[in-house]
């Protein structure tokens, strides 16, 4: 049952008993939040480090606790039939939990809300009338502005109760979408619940059509992670991976209004950059080239290429005697050390230690007794050091990849049997380079630089990493996310459809093995929970020319949506449509292919409409965002106004890629899309 309300209601009425509730735990949370506040901490550590350290934490803990006063606190209720883990036999009296974004106590320690992650909560996601998991109740709350409006019960257990859909998770699900990104907490469905709830220690690969809620359920994953396996993530880390800054600004919010605020956010061309500064692009053949994973095996070689036999004998000269060791005894210490296959670098930090272990070998054998301090002592030596700088000597990996893009030599040598002549010439560049800083990197050389980076010294590896938007990434910045992972596990979350890069994945089992977890469970989303259905209806006709076999997504809403196609003159009707959307609630998104993006931004001031840049945050005055169709991807508004959609195809290399991008930018509304159009609409959408 939902039951709104207009007028107070008396004493006794449940919703008023229901906002009592909600005050109380309200207060609770501010006692909470103040008892952290007034820790004294000034005798409790030993030094300053310490301190600086705790009065972090606790600075964190503070933010944690912040009552976001337009966010409701709990939003949902289950009553037991039995106390959790009693026995049942017993006939325990049930208990009740209100299920929140995150835990309240009051001064006693008694729950007053428990965490959504929690193992008592999971009934809230997962229970249903044919299986109610010993739920006597589940009841949902209706918010506005942060005050419970409206409740809506479910009996479980009642046989006598028909199983049907809640209203109020209809209305949650529609809620018009301005600001940036949210969490669904109060809306997550079984088949999420399970990606959300899977374990650390695995991989998860999330195939999810426009609208399916893979991006919430990949971050509300991290936030049940880091609930679950608090501390071990503490010390080894989270980061989310998003394909832009646009995207990252757009869901910046989410994890903090769940009380983690611990997580980096980043794109791969952050993760890859290093020192280097991205300046440069590439045609889409050599992009694609280098981003093939045939490239690591060309790096491998131009790296271990520097390692050279020995052709004399080492002697080391300690006081009055001379140590001597021949030459096929350090080619035997050499190539022990290269057929190991340890990281390049590392290997040269233990070739001085190998060649004062054989010194010292000698050593006792004439009578002597040496000791560490000895052959620490041997591996500094100078005839050592320069016996290693020859044969095994430092790779700096931003000049061996200069000298791979420039000497057509030395690259014709590492990339014999792996690369053609043609593919060898397309990746070379044109034009000399002087050194490394004058360079002109692309990002898929920045991606180069960070594997040979890797080759001569380990990536230091996270316990988990959300990738988002994994269909664009070529199969070498797979290889530079999976080496960020390689202790951890990782979620990657994507859209076989929306692949808008020429190197675009193929499938996902291709994807997780280049990311090194070839044992990732796949698992696919198809009830779309964001786009309207005429609207994807629409879009699906692009799927057979796409993503040949990839399952539709089918829409839940129970509203259909506005959805118009209308032909047009000039800019000037395009601008009049985004006024009539701008009369609805919520915000508005203006996509077009980003060569028209210059003369609609001049149409809309001309006509004293302001406007927004993808990421920025709508207000109550600008709700309007111009978006050109390259950074549509990942984001969402209540309604779309579609430019030309024939020029947002044209504006790709090829037409498959731009049937892609048209998918992409025809399912970013949540309630209704115009699509303008002067020229024909593109075939592909016919019938």
């Amino acid at each position: 049952m939902s039951t709104p309300v207009d007028d107070p209601a008396p004493l006794d009425d449940p919703l008023s008993r229901e906002r009592a509730h909600l005050a109380e735990s309200r207060a609770a949370l501010r006692a909470m939040r103040e008892d952290v506040e007034s820790l004294d901490i000034s005798d409790v550590t030993a030094n300053w480090v310490n301190a600086e350290v705790l009065a972090r934490q606790i600075d964190e803990r503070i933010k944690a606790l912040a009552d976001l006063s337009d966010t409701p606190l709990f939003f949902g209720r289950l009553d037991y039939l039995h106390s959790p883990g009693a026995d049942q036999a017993e006939g325990a009296e049930g208990e009740r939990f209100y299920i929140g974004r995150r835990h309240v106590h009051d001064h006693d320690g008694d729950p007053m809300v428990i965490d959504w992650r929690a193992p008592v909560s999971q009934p809230f996601y997962r229970a249903s009338k044919k299986d109610p998991l010993d739920i006597a109740l589940r009841r949902r709350f209706g918010y506005t502005r942060g005050d419970i409006t409206a409740y809506e019960d479910e009996h479980l257990s009642d046989p006598a109760e028909a199983a049907r859909t809640s209203k109020l998770l209809q209305q949650e699900i529609e809620r018009p979408r301005v600001g940036p990104m949210r969490d669904i907490v109060a809306t997550i469905q079984p088949e999420q619940d399970e990606i959300v709830r899977s374990g650390l220690g695995g991989t998860v690969c999330v195939q999810g059509g426009p609208g399916t809620g893979k991006t919430a359920v990949g971050l509300h994953r991290v936030a049940y992670l880091l609930y679950a396996h608090r501390e071990r993530l503490a010390r080894t880390g989270t980061l989310v991976i998003g394909p832009n800054r646009s995207f990252l600004h757009y869901i910046e919010q989410v994890l903090p209004a769940l009380g983690e605020l611990t997580v980096q956010q980043a794109t791969v061309d952050d993760l890859v950059a290093g020192g280097i500064e991205i300046r440069g692009t590439d045609d889409a053949t050599a992009a694609v080239i280098k981003g093939d994973a045939r490239m690591a095996e060309v790096l491998r070689r131009a790296v271990h290429s520097h390692v050279t036999m020995p052709t004399e004998p080492l002697v080391v000269v300690r006081g009055s005697r001379r140590w001597r060791v021949p030459a096929y005894e350090l080619e035997d210490i050499v190539r022990e050390l290269r057929d190991r296959g340890i990281r390049y670098g590392a290997a040269r930090e233990a070739l001085p230690q190998r060649i004062a272990h054989a010194v010292l070998v000698q050593m006792e054998r004439s009578g002597e007794a040496p000791d560490d301090r000895v052959q620490d002592a041997v591996a500094r030596n100078a005839a050592v050091k320069a016996a290693v700088k020859q044969m095994w000597p430092p790779v700096d990996p931003a000049k061996l990849v200069l000298r791979l893009l420039t000497d057509a030599d030395f690259l014709a040598v590492h990339a014999d049997g792996v690369l053609d002549e043609d593919e060898q010439k397309t990746i070379l560049w044109s034009k000399p380079v002087r050194s490394v800083k004058s360079a002109k990197w692309s990002a898929a050389d920045a991606v180069l630089i960070d594997e040979t980076t890797d080759l001569v010294q380990r990536t230091h590896s996270l316990g988990h990493v959300v990738l988002d938007e994994a269909q664009d990434l070529s199969p070498m910045q797979y290889r530079a996310v999976g080496r960020r992972c390689t202790t951890g596990s990782a979620t990657v979350l994507g859209d076989l459809a929306q692949g808008t890069t020429p190197w675009a994945t193929r499938s996902w089992e291709e994807a997780l093995a280049h990311l090194g977890k070839p044992d990732g469970v796949i698992e696919e989303l198809t009830a779309g929970f964001r786009v309207p259905t005429d609207v994807i209806t629409y879009a699906s006709r692009l799927l057979p020319h796409i993503a040949p076999g990839l399952t539709p997504v089918a829409s839940v809403r129970e509203n259909p949506g506005f959805f118009a196609l209308r032909p047009i003159e000039n800019t000037s009707e395009v601008v009049a449509a985004c006024e009539e959307l701008l009369r609805n609630e919520g915000s508005t998104g203006l996509i077009a292919a980003d060569a028209r993006v210059p003369a609609l931004a001049e149409a809309l001031t001309a006509a004293g409409i302001g406007y927004l840049a993808p990421g920025e945050e709508t207000t109550a005055e600008t709700r309007l965002t111009l978006v050109p169709a390259s950074l549509a991807k990942g984001l969402e508004y209540d309604y779309v106004v579609l430019d030309e959609p024939q020029a947002v195809v044209d504006g790709e290399p090829d037409e498959r890629t731009g049937l892609r991008r048209l998918y992409v930018a025809l399912t970013r509304a949540v309630s209704g899309l115009i699509v303008t159009h002067a020229a024909p609409l593109p075939p592909q959408l016919a019938g």
